[in-house]
């Protein structure tokens, strides 16, 4: 597996996003995070990141949230369905540790493979 995000792996347009945000599938968070999926018909998950300035202010903190997210991502199993995911940002992102926003994105990705998996199965 290469270590790039590929292009073929994120949501590339406001079109993308819109989809997800319209009617996802799944829905899960917490105080930090927020995540919304919804099936593809592509061959790959994609991976969109709407991380707020409003809720983490500095770009620094915006970048680890943004690398914290790609790196969780590129672990999903190849597994279906396929997904278009958003990653959103809360107002408790601003002020929770690293470790807990490592914690908070590894659980709701966690959650939401476990939710679309058992779906997909049912």
């Amino acid at each position: 597996m290469t270590a790039r995000f590929q292009r073929s792996r994120r949501l590339l347009n406001a079109a993308d996003y819109r989809r997800v945000f319209s009617a996802p599938d799944w829905k899960t968070g917490q105080a930090e995070v927020l995540l919304l999926a919804r099936r593809s018909s592509l061959e790959t998950h994609r991976l969109g990141l709407a991380i707020a300035k409003k809720h983490v202010p500095t770009a620094v903190r915006r970048n680890l949230l943004k690398r914290l997210a790609r790196e969780r991502f590129r672990t999903l199993q190849s597994s279906d369905p396929k997904l278009d995911i958003v990653v959103l940002t809360r107002p408790a992102a601003r002020t929770a540790s690293r470790e807990n926003l490592r914690n908070a994105i590894d659980r709701q990705f966690d959650r939401l493979n476990r939710k679309a998996t058992d779906e997909h199965t049912a």
